[in-house]
């Protein structure tokens, strides 16, 4: 087939626990800001705009894998990659949030780490 049905990722979800805090965090590491025109789906949750008309959707709901067994590595688990311009820039957002994370096993100029929730995200320099 040489049409190509799909023309680009629209949009990841991700369950919170708590939308403020998890808000504070896409803010302050991404800077991410909310897209309004999020309708009232019946439980909190904010839609967050990236670049290229990309978003990511927060949803406090609860949480279906909350007893799982994570790997410490984000590396070795479902996650989201960033293409970012300064992996210094966010490893020095992390630790201004006290919050750990891993550099990349493969030697690329990338690092790991969780949001609030336990949701595994990669951020590579572009």
């Amino acid at each position: 087939m040489s049409d190509k049905v799909i023309l680009k990722l629209h949009h990841v979800s991700l369950i919170v626990e708590n939308l403020t805090i998890s808000l504070a965090f896409y803010n302050e590491v991404l800077g991410l800001e909310v897209d309004d025109s999020r309708p009232d789906l019946g439980y909190p949750g904010a839609w967050l705009t990236l670049p290229g008309q990309q978003q990511i959707h927060l949803m406090q709901l609860d949480d279906p894998d909350k007893n799982s067994v994570r790997p410490e590595h984000g590396g070795r688990d479902h996650h989201i990659a960033f293409a970012v311009n300064s992996i210094d820039a966010i490893s020095t957002s992390l630790e201004n949030l006290d919050m750990t994370f891993t550099k990349s096993k493969s030697g690329r100029k990338a690092l790991f780490c969780r949001d609030p929730d336990g949701n595994a995200l990669e951020f590579m320099e572009n």
